[in-house]
């Protein structure tokens, strides 16, 4: 699931991904990911994370 499976908290979503994220950084040992995600009004941020 994803944002609906999250129940689609407004605000959280964004959070809920970017800490997923470095969850999976760390699990699977990697340096980057991308977060994009939809937003209303035809937005897309994306944020792309880095571990050092």
């Amino acid at each position: 699931g994803g944002a609906i499976a999250l129940g689609h908290p407004i605000g959280a979503t964004g959070a809920v991904l970017i800490g997923t994220v470095l969850d999976e950084l760390e699990r699977r040992d990697l340096q980057r990911g991308l977060v994009t995600m939809c937003a209303a009004g035809g937005m897309a941020p994306a944020i792309l994370i880095e571990r050092v």
